[in-house]
């Protein structure tokens, strides 16, 4: 599908070690922060849950699946508003956690309501809250959930594109063609354009779902989106 460009469109770094060792010791500046908080919302199916296990994967070095994933109902398998802590080797966690939540649909009878995830923004969602439900076009609650965001105290918000080895034959064959793929540059583009969202705020990742051991080639990708996650959350803490 579509065709690889001779260089990629994006530059990605050359191993992964000032990244990683970036994530691993980084600390809010601001002393009155201990941890940023991160939420990860979106379609049902994206692949949210198996994103938080995947950074999880990268930081340990192992596989790893403590965020439930599901594979073949095709509804949402997160029902709770659920947080995630990473623990480090020092027994203590990182600087920053992600709460998972329920996937957005189309349809009646499923799906989490837009109005959970604006108050999941400001705060006011308990831990294992039962997510209500209500029908809408995925896209427009999406784009609803960003201008929300944008009008509380403009909390930063980027896009990560996962299973980019389903989406591009090219991309599935090497994973290192993911930033060459003239279709999946496209896709960050119409992305870009339904949601208002700038390219360079969307992120193309691979989660872990069939491997049983990390790869480099793999966490690059994964570490960047993290990365830049941070780095937001650290400039949003500036506003304070």
């Amino acid at each position: 599908m579509g065709w690889l460009f001779s260089k990629p469109w994006r530059t990605m770094p050359k191993n992964n070690e000032e990244n990683l060792e970036f994530v691993k010791s980084y600390q809010p500046q601001n002393k009155d922060v201990k941890h940023l908080r991160i939420l990860i919302h979106g379609q049902t199916g994206a692949g949210k849950s198996s994103f938080i296990n995947s950074v999880e994967s990268v930081l340990k070095g192992r596989v790893t699946n403590r965020a439930l994933t599901d594979a073949t109902s095709g509804r949402s398998f997160t029902e709770e508003y659920t947080t995630y802590k990473i623990q480090k080797e020092s027994g203590n966690f990182y600087s920053f956690f992600f709460n998972d939540t329920m996937g957005l649909e189309n349809d009646n009878d499923n799906g989490i309501h837009v109005e959970d995830i604006k108050l999941a923004l400001k705060g006011h969602v308990k831990e294992g809250y039962q997510v209500s439900l209500l029908t809408d076009e995925v896209i427009k609650k999406m784009r609803d959930i960003r201008l929300a965001a944008s009008k509380m105290t403009e909390i930063p918000h980027l896009a990560v594109l996962t299973k980019v080895d389903l989406a591009c034959p090219k991309a599935k064959q090497n994973i290192n063609n993911v930033y060459k793929s003239d279709y999946l540059k496209k896709q960050v583009e119409k992305f870009s354009e339904t949601l208002g969202i700038p390219e360079n705020c969307i992120f193309l990742v691979k989660n872990y779902n069939s491997e049983i051991e990390t790869n480099d080639d793999i966490n690059v990708l994964i570490l960047v989106a993290l990365r830049q996650m941070v780095n937001f959350g650290e400039d949003f803490l500036d506003n304070l």
